[in-house]
């Protein structure tokens, strides 16, 4: 074991730079390195992803990841790369000769890393090819989404133990950043762990204050919280109109502020989270879209000026703050007219059989797609054009898209950017031949391969069309122009970049009027969204127990914590200083009344040594009315 741990500590620093490893860390690696299952449940920012892709560096072969986003996909994918580290991803929006070669490259090659999304796991080319693969860890990221009890289900992580099947020697690592008890069990039981060790970290944060705010004027409130806290600040707000107007009302009271949200364009988006990651922009004012798979350790204030749907994704988004375990504050801002927007948001969560019916048939006719055709086929999704073409509401439309997703009938992915790819699909001859017969392609194609070499004929490459365009001194169009000319004589395989949200179809498409929708599940699910909101709006409205205890008790972690730093803990600390003053005020007093007989009320608490004031008169009045003193009708007060 010594050795080992001489390896994970030699992996770390080799490729990730640091020098130990976090709380918890350590532990999980080494389970995963020795080839047990494993489960890791660590709050936000508790450095999941190094405890599966420091035990899949340490052993040959392949680690195969199974996340739900593309952007957390991407995001991880980029690290690795910019580490030298060579990994890939597969996900909607890709065409299916691109994701033949990538996971071509996963068996020849020597990639560590290959991300997919579950919906890809029961797909016949996936299957084919992950027979062939030496995976050495299967690691499912957010694997709450396995469970009917958590708050983002995904039926097709359900799939995960058919590909177990396919390789039973290889052990799995699932990890989450929050799951009660009934979400654990079904973790274990739904991913078969064999004899698992599980390891929980725990969910209070020691130096995190929750703070709860009731204001009408929500913005007001953000501002003066900003004023008193210095440094970085996260404002979310559910939507994106609200992050465009905090963040111009911000600016003009003098705050470094912009906002972030899945309808900026790409580039933009970069930007804007760049300067605030390096702080130049103080305060990024966003929508839930913001935040994934960043990690910036010195955010001092979360503010949430929406209720969250449930304390789950609270915890997570109000855990952005102090991760460099400095003092910092989740602080949410609300009113009672929030609280019974969620009330009804949940009761909107599910909406009716027949609107959903309705939903599938609009989006069916808006592809035009033949009943029995189009599975796994991505689209660009324009939802404003969509909810406009069919006249629906649009929050029923969303939800009801979220209930097809949850049925495992579609996949709907938020905007996310995905750069150009590009793969020379015939021999170095056949391209130098093209460049003799197609004069106008050569200046490209020697561009090119100047560019990205030989990995062209290997492998689809990340390529940038502005680059391409200002080298070549032509517009950017035109490039693409050629780019697609290439593609038309069979030479080369191009996919253009996307930055609009996708809906996949996961199965054939079906026949609306007899959609095999689980009404059972759907009630389940619709009285959990509920209970959810419920539950956060009993957070909201908590005025007496510690914040962070109400948060272990809810994750079900035995505990009897006060955090001291909470707004109600704060409280509670004022009220029983404030006891402890009165009591010694009172006493003083007695005991005056006890050495004379009758004294008017100034005389009274200038003999006790203290000052009048409008404390005092209301102990004294306090006193009376517990029967200690009484004032005569000389209006002199005495011991009674």
């Amino acid at each position: 074991m010594d050795q080992l741990k001489t390896l994970a500590i030699a992996t770390l620093k080799k490729h990730f730079g640091y020098q130990d490893f976090r709380p918890l860390q350590e532990e999980i690696v080494l389970s995963a390195a020795t080839g047990l299952d494993t489960l890791a449940l660590m709050p936000t920012g508790g450095g999941k992803s190094i405890c599966f892709q420091v035990p899949a560096l340490m052993n040959p072969g392949i680690c195969l990841v199974i996340s739900p986003l593309i952007a957390l996909m991407k995001d991880q994918v980029d690290q690795l790369r910019k580490r030298g580290i060579k990994a890939m991803a597969i996900h909607s929006g890709m065409r299916k000769r691109e994701i033949d070669t990538l996971l071509d490259n996963c068996v020849y090659g020597d990639y560590k890393f290959l991300y997919v999304s579950p919906e890809r796991l029961k797909t016949e080319i996936f299957i084919e090819r992950f027979k062939k693969m030496d995976v050495n860890l299967i690691a499912v990221d957010e694997a709450h989404c396995i469970s009917q009890w958590g708050y983002d289900f995904r039926p097709a992580y359900l799939e995960i133990v058919k590909i177990r099947e396919l390789a039973p020697h290889v052990p799995v690592i699932a990890l989450t950043a929050s799951a009660t008890l009934a979400v654990r069990k079904d973790i274990l039981e739904k991913l078969h762990l064999s004899n698992p060790r599980v390891f929980v970290q725990s969910f209070a944060r020691s130096n995190l204050s929750y703070v709860v705010r009731w204001a009408e004027n929500k913005v007001e409130q953000a501002f003066s919280i900003l004023q008193k806290v210095p440094g970085s600040a996260i404002v979310y707000l559910r939507s994106r109109k609200g992050t465009k107007e905090t963040a111009q009302y911000l600016q003009k009271l003098g705050i470094s502020a912009t906002y972030y949200h899945a309808g900026l364009e790409q580039n933009l988006r970069n930007q804007r989270q760049m300067d605030w990651i390096q702080g130049k922009t103080r305060v990024m004012v966003a929508t839930n879209a913001f935040g994934m798979g960043i990690d910036k350790p010195d955010v001092r204030v979360v503010l949430h000026l929406d209720l969250p749907e449930n304390l789950e994704n609270y915890y997570q988004e109000a855990g952005r703050a102090g991760r460099d375990g400095i003092k910092a504050y989740a602080v949410l801002i609300a009113r009672e007219q929030d609280c019974l927007g969620l009330t009804e948001m949940a009761e909107n969560a599910y909406p009716p059989e027949e609107l959903i019916k309705r939903v599938y048939q609009c989006l069916a006719n808006y592809y035009r797609i033949a009943v029995g055709s189009a599975q796994m086929s991505s689209f660009d999704f324009d939802f404003p054009d969509f909810v406009d073409t069919y006249a629906l509401d649009v929050k029923l439309a969303y939800n009801a898209i979220k209930v097809l997703q949850e049925e495992g009938l579609l996949l709907f992915s938020e905007s996310v950017f995905l750069p150009s790819s590009l793969h020379f699909l015939v021999s170095q001859t056949k391209i130098y031949e093209a460049q003799i017969a197609y004069a106008t392609l050569d200046p490209l194609i020697k561009l090119l391969l100047r560019l990205y070499g030989g990995e062209l004929f290997v492998n689809y490459i990340r390529i940038q069309e502005n680059k391409i365009a200002q080298l070549m001194q032509i517009s950017e169009k035109e490039v693409g122009k050629m780019l697609l000319k290439l593609e038309d004589l069979g030479l080369a395989a191009y996919s253009g970049k996307k930055d609009k949200p996708q809906v996949t179809f996961l199965t054939p498409r079906l026949d609306a009027g007899s959609l095999p929708l689980d009404k059972k599940r759907i009630a389940l699910r619709r009285t959990r969204a509920r209970e959810k909101a419920a539950q956060m709006i009993a957070y909201v409205k908590n005025n007496k127990i510690c914040r962070t205890a109400v948060i272990l008790d809810y994750f079900e972690e035995k505990n009897d914590f006060t955090c001291g730093i909470c707004d109600t803990c704060i409280q509670k600390k004022k009220e029983k200083e404030a006891e402890a003053i009165n009591k010694r005020i009172g006493e003083k007093i007695l005991k005056t009344l006890a050495e004379g007989e009758a004294f008017s009320l100034e005389e009274l608490i200038q003999l006790a040594g203290e000052r009048l004031s409008e404390h005092t008169v209301g102990l004294i009045r306090e006193m009376e009315d517990e029967g200690l003193i009484a004032t005569g009708e000389n209006g002199k007060i005495r011991i009674k």
